[in-house]
């Protein structure tokens, strides 16, 4: 790929199981699919583009996709995450709405809170929707700032009262914290969601504090890796279907929670639209989840209320339906001996039993195999 040298573009799409690679110069199209490297997905990405031979010095433009987020929380293998919020509403992440989307399932366990009640600590504050009406008490600040110190955790969500109104003391709060603890991130539920509901507003702080810190790791990691290569940063896919500096994906880890499902459907809809079909609907099963997605009128469609892993995020994004079941996959028997398939999955190591390489428990791809 000597010729039209500076004129290549790169995307790559980085999976629970597999990366996938595309590169388009010219007239020609190069592709590559490596396993993923769940210690560290970067090296996954590496490997593609050793995979499909493309020379770092031609990449003009590299967009990048991924389920980083989106299986963190499917897995709930984020990060330890506590929530610091006024007093009196501790447990506003567990009461939630009460909703029963399973009505008749008398067995069905709710998805647990992101952070258990151990480690949702309170302050002495009050904002009302004109205002103030109780000031910050800076001890109790000091109080839940010790106690998290002693709880050993890597990111707070900050969730007050009416802060998306008045964000001055939950500002307070945020730089109490971060100065006390330098090595923990810090979300704030005024500037991940500066909207009413206080649930839906708790929740989305709570999924962005809880996967900013795998997130940041993978991007900064990514980012040394792609520099020392000579390929240009890449643009990062967010789930409303836009890219994103890399630096602005890293602080906004709740917008990327469906970032590779987002381009798919994305991609989809350019392709149906190009073969003359307005109306799909598309179908993206991957490792770890499957993801279904209505495309009208040639159209993603979009919505701000999503439920991602039995977890409200409240943000712009491609309406994209997923459930934890991928080829990966693991099938379990649950306490009533029926059949259940994820959210766990064997991902890209071990990888399923078919694989060869210590995977034990059976996956969909080994019930694949065995149907013939």
């Amino acid at each position: 790929m000597s010729d039209d040298r500076g004129a290549t573009r790169l995307g790559v799409d980085v999976g629970g199981t597999f990366t996938d690679l595309v590169a388009i110069a010219g007239d020609r199209l190069v592709t590559a699919k490596v396993p993923s490297t769940p210690s560290d997905q970067s090296e996954g990405v590496m490997a593609s583009f050793e995979a499909s031979g493309v020379d770092a010095g031609e990449v003009a433009a590299f967009s990048h996709g991924m389920t980083v987020a989106t299986n963190a929380l499917l897995e709930r293998r984020g990060a330890r995450t506590a929530l610091v919020t006024t007093e009196g509403f501790r447990d506003v992440l567990e009461i939630a709405r009460q909703n029963r989307p399973s009505l008749y399932d008398l067995t069905r366990d709710r998805p647990p809170a992101l952070v258990p009640r151990e480690l949702r600590f309170t302050v002495k504050e009050r904002m009302g929707p004109g205002g103030e009406l109780e000031p910050l008490d800076e001890t109790s600040v000091e109080e839940a700032t010790r106690a998290l110190a002693e709880a050993e955790v890597e990111a707070v969500a900050v969730c007050l009262v009416f802060s998306f109104l008045h964000p001055g003391h939950e500002r307070r709060v945020g730089e109490a914290l971060r100065e006390a603890l330098p090595g923990v991130h810090v979300s704030l539920s005024s500037e991940v969601l500066p909207e009413f509901r206080e649930y839906e507003r708790f929740s989305t702080a709570a999924a962005d504090a809880y996967l900013a810190p795998r997130l940041a790791a993978y991007l900064e990691s990514l980012a040394g890796k792609v520099e020392a290569a000579g390929v240009p940063a890449p643009l990062v896919m967010q789930s409303s279907g836009g890219v994103v500096a890399l630096e602005v994906a890293a602080g906004q880890a709740a917008a990327c929670v469906l970032s590779g499902p987002a381009g798919g459907v994305v991609g989809a809809a350019y392709a149906a639209a190009a073969s003359g079909y307005p109306d799909v609907l598309t179908f993206d099963m991957g490792g770890t989840s499957t993801d279904v997605a209505p495309i009208i009128e040639g159209e993603a469609q979009t919505t701000t209320e999503s439920v991602v892993a039995g977890v409200p995020v409240k943000l712009p994004m491609v309406d994209v339906h997923t459930v934890s079941a991928g080829g990966g996959s693991i099938a379990r028997a649950d306490a009533g001996g029926a059949l259940r398939v994820g959210p766990e999955s064997a991902g890209a190591d071990p990888g399923p039993a078919a694989y060869g390489r210590g995977g034990e428990r059976p996956t969909v791809t080994d019930a694949n195999l065995f149907l013939g």
